[in-house]
This record gives C-alpha cells, structure tokens and sequence, in this order.
C-alpha cells in the first residue's frame, strides 16, 4: 500500500462529511492481522472523549496538519501536559504509555495522523472514557 497525497485527501474529504469530523483507514493485512494500524483524518470540531487505553501503549505519528495532545492525571480529571504534534514542528510524534489518560484535538483542517497500538484490539470499556 502507498500512502500519498491522494489517499490522505480522500480522507479528508470523507471527514469532512461525517458527522464525528474524522474517519479511519484501516493499515492492517487481514482481519486475522492482530496489530492495531490505522490512518485517522481528523478535522477541527471533532470530539475525542478523554480515554485510556489499559493494555497497550499508542503511538501517534502525524503525517500531515496539526494536533494538541492532552495527558491527564490517573484520575484523567487533571491536565497535566499539552503537547503540539506536527510534521514541521519540534514534535511529529508521541508514545502514550498504557493507561494514560488522553484525548487530542485537531488544529488543522486536512490533519491525518497514523496511530498504532501494540496489542490486539479491545474496544473500550465504559470504565475507560470519561464524558
């Protein structure tokens, strides 16, 4: 697979229109692949609850645009850091420890970022996001 401007603007595009403002795009081989890959397009106004996720780590690598990614306390009550992640910024790329509380926000319209998480997938459990 070849992730070039084409794809990322196709995302966009389809972020744009959904009504969460984001879309993702599957990375992995199969459905039998159990690694967690994925482009995600976010635009400006998409609504990320605060989470966490408790048996893996995420990787967050922005390929285009711009994001603020928000760490919370263990509580996820506290914010305790903002980081600006961008392709041409000092930083392009943020590893959230398993557990951490977080949430991110778009900055830029036509913002793509890729995430990976270092297990299998395991949607979130009520206990896991903070509305």
């Amino acid at each position: 697979m070849i992730v070039n401007n084409n794809l990322l603007d196709n995302l966009t595009e389809q972020a744009k229109c959904s009504t969460r403002l984001r879309i993702n795009y599957d990375l992995r081989n199969s459905i039998v692949d159990h690694s967690q890959r994925m482009l995600n397009a976010i635009e400006p106004g998409s609504v990320i609850p605060i989470h966490r996720h408790p048996n893996t780590s995420e990787t967050v690598v922005v390929i285009r645009g711009k994001i603020v990614e928000l760490l919370f306390d263990e509580t996820g009550s506290v914010l305790k850091e903002k980081v600006e992640i961008s392709p041409d910024g000092p930083c392009f790329a943020l590893n959230i420890p398993k557990g951490q509380w977080h949430t991110l926000q778009s900055l830029m319209s036509g913002t793509v970022i890729m995430e990976a998480k270092d297990g299998i997938y395991e949607p979130l459990k009520s206990e896991d996001v903070i509305l």
